[in-house]
């Protein structure tokens, strides 16, 4: 691979397991004890402090290192997740992004990011003050050529050491099972030698000595061996370390050693923490420690050897032979499932540059382009074959448009999830507790509309949390819980998203906000506005309703800016307050900002796109309708029974000419409303290549963009929200601006 390649992948990567990183701090706050969190985190710090060695990176590999020495103590037990604890990570975090972020530059490290680092260490550093001897490297290290026993089931001793059922210990004592072979004398080696060398690695605590191999004195031979030990044994050393006593009598003897339950728990841990590699259960338990290279030796030599039987699993061999307990299998057989599926799962997965794939886009609505002048030709030569051929590539190219368009769908879950970081660091600069809620995660979107979508959201969520939820005493006096409930929530209507940024505060001030717009001039003092004209005039540039100024508001700038971010979307968005109770901001978008399936319309030789999934029904306007709006200057007709507003397209664009003695309705629904549009042609549907308009034309009421046809002539796509607030005369409760 390319290095430049590589370290791309680095950086890409790095972002994507501190994001993960910040997910699960913000969650270990509120579970100090989920150890699979806290393991989690110390895989982040290890993985990027280890690719980041790859590549020369000292200033990363130094304060990561720092960082996951302290995550370390918090996985060991010796240090408590609490908040100050969880606040630092998080600044570490941000600032091994930052780290990352300088790689890309390649440029040597600025003072005041090598300052900051310094910092950072000095607080980490503190959480490592304390004289605590690491185990960590004892723990990990990966022993490999060392002498262990054959395999072979002793005889059990009658004695409260005794191991049954695999070998679970149930003291903090190793278990040392000793059998020596019968010729270990003549071999001239002293059995109470190696005992005696024991104590050198820690403390017999106790220890049996077994008969039950002597035979009767008329068969014993002086230079035989017949005994056995059972020994309780403390030390700190690791099992590798207390097998390497009996390197020289291991061949012809059995020796079984059993670790204590504390080391259980060492070995459950030091699975988990494994890379994610393709072993084999034997290579896992040797990684850990738990089980040596003649010891895995042994056993499949044993496995070979009874080739009678069919091959039995080699956890069940090991746990049957007492030589790794059942619970450390079972560990090493669920990290084996794990590496599996997690490598089924990146097989699935591949990794493609945005770009390209706006290209893709780009390329298939010129095919789409193209594909409507094929099928108009078509048409007109009248050709059966052809058109058949025709219909089946039009076909062919709607499912590769909806593939493409796929492609760019991304689950909206990663924009909220990085409102914990927000909502928890505003929450304790406003001194309130504040709790985030998120659903529909999973709902998709264009990419481009999620990455646009961060800034308007973030606003809300800021605006909701300092003007909207009360402080915790107010909220007691008027019966509330102490503590304030964001809600984030999205979820599909009628071809579009909607994203919900509501709070259970005090909801918004009618009253003072009609005062502050008189005040201001943006509304007369006799004027009568409904509520929901009210609440939109927070939208309006400079307006606050903010008695001081603060770091996070107060100064009128930002709403304007959300509402015209979310309308250069394509998008609306409104607002439903109820005093005392809270309030809901509602944003509706566009599900993809490059092609949609249109319903193509002419208005004399002009030719216009409305959006298909905004569709309802298309009906004549019958000429009863026509004399009476002439009669009673109205513009509304009654469709079975409902007030139905209309617009008449010829007369919005000025179209000249006498309209046809037949015209059509086209009813469109938008947010619950209808309205029709009258045209005099209904031409079907039609896949519309969005096209956005200049800047002369951004401002144009009424149209969102344009498309070309197959003719290669142009079709204006029509904004449907906005035609349909001009229909109704009055702004909608779903409409702004």
């Amino acid at each position: 691979m390319n290095l430049d390649d590589a370290l791309q992948t680095f950086i890409v990567e790095s972002r994507e397991l501190l994001e993960s990183m910040e997910s699960a701090l913000l969650r270990i706050e509120q579970t100090p004890d989920d150890v699979e969190l806290i393991n989690a985190i110390f895989r982040t710090a290890h993985t990027i402090k280890g690719s980041a060695g790859l590549f020369g990176l000292d200033y990363i590999v130094s304060f990561t290192h720092v960082a996951e020495s302290v995550l370390d103590r918090v996985r060991n037990a010796e240090l408590k997740i609490e908040s100050a604890l969880v606040a630092l990570l998080l600044s570490t975090g941000d600032h091994i992004s930052a780290l990352v972020d300088h790689a890309v530059s390649g440029n040597e490290l600025h003072a005041d990011v090598a300052a900051e680092s310094q910092t950072l260490i000095g607080f980490l550093s503190a959480y490592l003050a304390d004289d605590v001897t690491p185990q960590t490297a004892t723990q990990s290290a990966v022993v490999t050529g060392n002498k262990a026993s054959q395999i072979s089931t002793p005889a059990q001793p009658e004695h409260s050491y005794t191991t049954e059922g695999g070998g679970e210990v149930e003291t903090d004592l190793w278990h040392l099972s000793l059998r020596f072979g019968r010729d270990v004398l003549k071999d001239g080696m002293d059995p109470l030698s190696f005992i005696r060398y024991l104590r050198t690695l820690g403390e017999i605590n106790h220890i049996v000595t077994l008969l039950d191999g002597v035979p009767s004195a008329s068969e014993m031979d002086p230079e035989s061996c017949y005994l056995g030990f059972e020994i309780s044994f403390k030390s700190n050393a690791d099992k590798a370390t207390i097998e390497g006593v009996f390197d020289f009598v291991q061949e012809n003897s059995n020796i079984r050693i059993l670790p204590p339950n504390s080391k259980i728990s060492e070995y459950l841990q030091l699975i988990a923490d494994l890379p994610e590699e393709d072993l084999r259960i034997g290579e896992i338990l040797l990684r850990c420690g738990t089980l040596t290279q003649i010891e895995l030796d042994a056993v499949l030599r044993y496995q070979r050897a009874d080739g009678n039987t069919p091959t039995r699993p080699i956890g069940e061999v090991l746990v049957e032979a007492q030589m790794v307990q059942p619970t450390v299998v079972e560990a090493a057989l669920k990290k084996q499932k794990q590496v599996k599926d997690n490598k089924t799962a990146e097989a699935n997965l591949i990794r493609v540059d945005a770009d390209k794939l706006d290209e893709l886009i780009n390329l298939v609505g010129e095919l789409i382009i193209a594909g409507a002048g094929a099928s108009l030709i078509a048409q007109r030569t009248g050709i059966s074959e052809l058109l058949e051929a025709n219909a089946t590539i039009s076909r062919l190219v709607e499912e590769v448009r909806d593939s493409a368009l796929t492609l760019r769908m991304v689950q909206i879950g990663g924009t909220f999830s990085r409102f914990q970081r927000v909502v928890r660091d505003v929450s304790k600069e406003l001194g309130k507790d504040i709790r985030l809620v998120i659903s529909g995660e999973e709902t998709e979107l264009d990419k481009t509309v999620v990455e646009k979508i961060g800034d308007p959201l973030t606003h809300l969520v800021r605006n909701s949390m300092d003007h909207g939820i009360e402080p915790a005493d107010v909220r007691l006096s008027r019966g509330k819980p102490a503590h304030g409930t964001l809600k984030l929530n999205a979820y599909h209507d009628a071809g579009s998203i909607m994203i919900e940024v509501s709070d259970d505060g005090g909801g918004l001030n009618k009253d003072k906000i009609l005062a502050k717009a008189i005040e201001r001039g943006l509304v007369k003092a006799d004027q009568v506005l409904t509520d929901n004209e009210i609440y939109n005039l927070i939208f309006e540039a400079g307006f606050s309703t903010a008695d001081a100024v603060s770091n996070l508001s107060g100064r009128g700038v930002g709403m304007d800016v959300v509402r015209r971010n979310i309308q250069a979307l394509r998008g609306t968005v409104n607002i439903h307050s109820e005093h005392g109770l809270g309030t809901t901001m509602r944003i509706r978008l566009p599900l993809t900002l490059a092609i949609i399936d249109g319903f193509l319309v002419g208005v004399r030789a002009s030719s216009y796109v409305i959006p298909l999934d905004m569709v309802v029904e298309c009906i004549e306007l019958t000429q009863q309708d026509r004399e009476a709006a002439q009669e009673n200057d109205r513009n509304y007709l009654n469709l079975r029974g409902e007030v139905l507003p209309y617009l008449r397209l010829r007369d919005l664009f000025e179209t000249e000419g006498a309209a046809p003695r037949r015209e059509n309705v086209v009813v469109v629904q938008y947010a619950g409303h209808k309205a029709g549009l009258v045209v005099d042609s209904l031409m079907g549907e039609f896949q519309t290549v969005i096209k956005p308009l200049g800047k002369m034309f951004s401002q144009v009421k009424g149209i969102g963009g344009f498309t070309i046809l197959g003719s290669g002539e142009v079709a204006l796509i029509m904004d449907v929200p906005r035609l349909m607030k001009q229909a109704s005369g009055v702004e909608q409760d779903m409409l702004t601006g």
